[in-house]
């Protein structure tokens, strides 16, 4: 028997042009399988068959998983530390414990069993070699003719690849049907299921750009760059382009003669509006040229967390927003910022309120008159640290300010800033220990709780995602994460 499984190995290796490990594997895999089924008639058991590569001879081992008593589930493939000890005093929680069994004999069954397996595992390679080979080529961009429909999903045939596009990566209304011609982006490669496979993609932002790329050649040549993409797929999109060369007009070179250029991508995106916009590293005028058609009166920039205030006229307000905030949704994507459309009237309103809480600010912590608290926020003193620090010379420049009141302004600040230090770190110190050494959770976020009173473990986890947001300035998702880290506790009781 032995010499018979070694002359098999030799004549399938050499047949399928393998090597005679994969011949062993596949043989190992076949006796296990064939032995499950012999002793159970459900696959309830772990097996595992040792093939000897010089003789032949072939040895069978029950397998069983070794966990913690209360997460045993299955006696027939785990077993407790106790009882693993008892087999194996060197066993530990997550180690196997095998034990020989009885081997099944190797016939015509287990040698049609191996043969089936490894053709299954050639068929795995040659479609690895040829994904292999796709991707070398760095394409992109994929052309197919749809070769069935699955559960709203699309089976492309790409040569001798098979790709899927999904239902949510097709552009809303579009009518895709077998036999048609489709374009799309390779979004990634599944690797889960029988063998790796391409998922593609026609409402990514990526393949927008790589369809102004076939239109365009300035861009291949490198004297046209399309730095960031926007889209709603299906209604309307944003792009946005730089030139390399100052010859060139990029947003004409993009339209082309009479529009014919961003119609052909128009067309292939069932109809999609492309809005071409003008790149620039200034992040204001980026946001500025990014809402087009609509005109800016004023912006007003918050770095800390990177918003703006957009101030249009009430007429202009319409164009800016866009129907269903589609404007401003798009231009705040392309750009990266958070954008807030407001009127003149608005932000007026915005600002005067803005200027009385610092007024109240200055009035209380450096006991000073309304009337000088409003010099100071007429003059553009937005903190009691620019109070504290900012240069003598540029304080005594303001009307009605000498050198002594300037000097007890200054000390008057740094007094209150220190106090407001003092309480902070009183406040950070009356944190528990378990919620300061939470994990997610940084000295900066520590102190920012504190601040707002979230002193304990259970007060971060009674808190709603956007009050965490609000509080700290953080992300939905990270905050999200943080809040359910806190709430473990709950569940485990």
């Amino acid at each position: 028997m032995s010499r018979e499984i070694l002359l098999l190995v030799d004549a399938l290796a050499s047949e399928k042009n393998v090597s005679r490990d994969v011949v062993f594997s596949a043989l190992e895999q076949a006796l296990a399988s064939a032995t499950k089924k012999k002793f159970t008639a459900e696959d309830d058991m772990e097996v595992r068959v040792e093939i000897d590569r010089q003789t032949g001879l072939y040895s069978t081992f029950r397998c069983w998983l070794v966990v913690e008593d209360e997460l045993l589930e299955s006696e027939d493939r785990e077993m407790t530390l106790a009882m693993a000890r008892e087999k194996d005093p060197r066993a530990e929680v997550g180690s196997l414990v095998e034990e020989p069994m009885e081997a099944v004999e190797f016939g015509r069954i287990g040698a049609q069993t191996a043969k089936q397996v490894i053709l299954q595992k050639i068929r795995d390679a040659e479609r690895e070699q040829l994904l292999t080979d796709f991707l070398q080529r760095r394409e992109h961009m994929v052309s197919g003719t749809i070769k069935r429909i699955e559960r709203g999903n699309a089976i492309v045939e790409c040569g001798k690849l098979e790709a899927v596009l999904p239902r949510d990566q097709m552009i809303p209304k579009e009518n895709l049907r077998v036999g048609d011609r489709v374009r799309a982006f390779l979004l990634r490669i599944d690797r889960a299921g029988r063998g790796p496979q391409l998922v593609l993609s026609r409402t990514s932002a990526d393949f927008l750009v790589k369809l102004f790329e076939l239109e365009v050649p300035e861009i291949e040549e490198g004297l046209l760059e399309i730095k960031e993409a926007a889209r709603d797929p299906g209604m309307r999109a944003k792009i946005a382009v730089k030139a390399n060369d100052p010859r060139i007009d990029p947003q004409g070179t993009c339209i082309g003669m009479r529009g014919s250029r961003v119609q052909a991508v128009t067309q292939e995106l069932a109809g999609e509006r492309v809005d071409i916009v003008l790149w620039a590293p200034d992040p204001a005028q980026f946001v500025i040229n990014a809402l087009s058609p609509a005109e800016v009166t004023r912006i007003m920039i918050d770095e800390d967390n990177h918003a703006m205030d957009v101030v249009v006229e009430e007429e202009q307000l319409a164009f800016a927003i866009g129907r269903s905030g589609q404007n401003v949704r798009l231009a705040a994507e392309l750009t990266g910022w958070n954008i807030n459309i407001m009127t003149v009237v608005e932000a007026e309103e915005k600002l005067q309120a803005e200027d009385n809480v610092l007024r109240e600010v200055f009035i209380s912590q450096l006991d000073l008159s309304d009337e000088l608290a409003g010099v100071l926020v007429k003059e553009g003193f937005t903190s009691l640290e620019e109070v504290a620090y900012v240069p003598i010379s540029e304080m005594l420049e303001i009307d009605g300010f000498d050198e002594e009141f300037v000097n007890d302004l200054r000390s008057r600040a740094r007094d209150a800033l220190l106090t407001q230090a003092i309480a902070t770190e009183e406040k950070v110190e009356s944190v528990e220990d378990e919620l300061r050494n939470l994990e997610g959770l940084d000295a900066e976020l520590v102190r920012k709780l504190a601040e707002n009173g979230v002193t304990t473990r259970d007060d971060l986890a009674d808190l709603a995602v956007d009050d965490l947001v609000e509080l700290t300035g953080m992300e939905a998702e990270p905050a999200r994460a943080l809040i359910m880290k806190a709430r473990e506790h709950w569940f485990a009781q």
